[in-house]
């Protein structure tokens, strides 16, 4: 696969496309206990985004949040509990896309909501796009307080703020 640099306009990229799990990851770290750095996957479940002829964008990436995995068991099973992500009730974190649009240095800024433990907030996302004639990535760092999705469980330092690493690859239909 080639994937062209990001296009100056969107509309180039006109079609449906549908994310490819398997090549899709997310990666956040925290710290924990003051020093301690903690660093987290999630899988992605489904997903996909429309691109129309005049370059609007809306999609989604949905990811298990069952599936967190920190490498520690103990932890993994206590970040599923309603101290954090409740994933009985809450079983998604869902990215939904509004709008993509592209900015000043070769980067994409992309709007849309973020649904986490039930909570959904507005988010801006701003990140690299790389897309050719059949495939599409998408990369971005950001940082979240988690503590905006309700998430507040902070005992023995664990912080609340979250550096997220997200890459989404596509595959247009």
């Amino acid at each position: 696969m080639t994937l062209g640099d990001q296009p100056a306009d969107l509309s180039s990229s006109a079609g449906n496309w549908k994310l490819d799990p398997a090549r899709t990851s997310v990666e956040f770290h925290t710290k924990a206990m003051w020093v301690f750095n903690v660093k987290g996957t999630f899988k992605a479940v489904e997903g996909g985004a429309t691109v129309s002829d005049d370059g609007a964008v809306n999609g989604s990436l949905v990811f298990d949040a069952a599936s967190v995995n920190t490498g520690n068991a103990k932890r993994d099973t206590h970040l599923r509990t309603a101290d954090f992500f409740e994933v009985e009730k809450h079983p998604t974190i869902v990215f939904s896309a509004t709008g993509a649009r592209p900015t000043s240095g070769g980067q994409v800024e992309v709007t849309g909501t973020l649904t986490i433990h039930g909570e959904t907030k507005p988010v801006t996302l701003v990140g690299a796009l790389a897309a050719g004639a059949t495939e599409a990535e998408i990369s971005v760092e950001t940082d979240i307080d988690r503590s905006g999705w309700g998430l507040t469980w902070s005992k023995m330092g664990a912080g609340l703020a979250n550096h997220v690493v997200l890459k989404a690859h596509f595959v247009k239909e």
